[in-house]
């Protein structure tokens, strides 16, 4: 049996050594030393970087009382209130169609705003992290192109992500009117809405798996090479192709990860009796009070991307220490 020379054997590539090149990054970044205008400058980096991103949600329910009269009064509110909304909608449809227009315009811009922020904030957040400078205008104007074309392409995502979502929706809408109308539901009708439901949430995972990709991977190509994003992406994929396996080891650390930091988040808004929650709601002050996790998860999607050589290492190669004088002879 031949054994491989050591200096040819190709790097294994792990997703736990990363962390603790992320976490010296992290306080190399924030805490070497703490410097409260750099902390917010690069918070400001951040908060850009996934400006449109991170929203509240809040979770609904509702009491079926599925017996009876209680199960008949429920629907004939149900349907009483609908009832009321539709009237006052053909009521009212001379100024409700402008005010919806006008809305939808509005939400439109205002998104099409935002991608267009975040993809310039996310080369400046790398930026911060990678040269450890608290900068806005330089990283703004360095990347300003390939920013561009980062726009572009989530803006293709964003569109397609429309067109597979929005019949699903509106079906799905559909059938629940039709519920509402006819005052009872049957089990064909139900599984019918689970698999709709089941259709929007592969949908929506396997957008949020692509957004997750060209975060983590494609971006830090175009922050290193520029060029296109057609080109960053077929690069990554050709890694993909070579280390399929790691890269869904990857993604699955990153949830268990994920899930791991949320937990200690949520301790911490318990612990300081939701006082912690309230500020972490507020737009900017959240995202600077989470620095520190910010910039840990990262930094440790750079760090992972790194192992793979010289060419996907961002952060630039350490100063040599200086020559020590010959003996003898006393340094001027």
């Amino acid at each position: 049996m031949t054994i491989q020379p050591l200096a040819s054997r190709p790097r294994e590539i792990s997703v736990t050594e990363p962390l603790g090149a992320a976490y010296h990054r992290m306080k190399l970044v924030l805490f070497s030393p703490f410097d409260a205008g750099k902390w917010l400058i690069i918070g400001f980096c951040a908060w850009l970087a996934q400006l449109g991103e991170s929203g509240g949600g809040g979770g609904y329910g509702y009491n079926n009382r599925a017996f009876g009269d209680k199960h008949q009064q429920s629907w004939d509110g149900i349907r009483h209130a609908y009832s009321v909304a539709h009237d006052y909608v053909v009521v009212n449809l001379v100024w409700l169609v402008p005010v919806a227009a006008f809305a939808f315009l509005l939400l439109l811009a205002l998104g099409l705003l935002f991608i267009w922020l975040s993809s310039h904030g996310k080369f400046m957040f790398v930026h911060c992290i990678a040269e450890n400078r608290a900068e806005i205008e330089i990283p703004w104007h360095q990347y300003g192109p390939v920013a561009n074309r980062l726009f572009l392409l989530r803006l293709v995502l964003c569109v397609a992500g429309l067109i597979l979502l929005l019949p699903l929706v509106v079906v799905l809408i559909l059938l629940i009117v039709r519920m509402i109308q006819a005052g009872d539901f049957h089990v064909i009708q139900i599984f019918l809405l689970a698999g709709i439901a089941c259709g929007v949430a592969v949908v929506a995972l396997a957008l949020g798996l692509v957004q997750k990709v060209v975060n983590d991977f494609v971006v830090p190509i175009l922050y290193l090479r520029g060029g296109t994003c057609r080109a960053a992406g077929r690069e990554f994929f050709q890694l993909l192709g070579a280390h399929a396996g790691t890269f869904v080891l990857y993604l699955l650390f990153q949830i268990l990860l994920a899930i791991v930091l949320g937990l200690m988040v949520l301790w911490l808004v318990l612990l300081t009796c939701c006082t912690a929650g309230c500020l972490l709601a507020i737009p900017y002050i959240g995202t600077v009070c989470l620095l520190p996790i910010l910039v840990f998860q990262r930094a440790y999607a750079l760090c992972f991307l790194a192992q793979f050589g010289p060419a996907y290492d961002v952060f630039p190669p350490a100063a040599p220490p200086p020559l020590a004088p010959p003996s003898g002879l006393r340094p001027v």
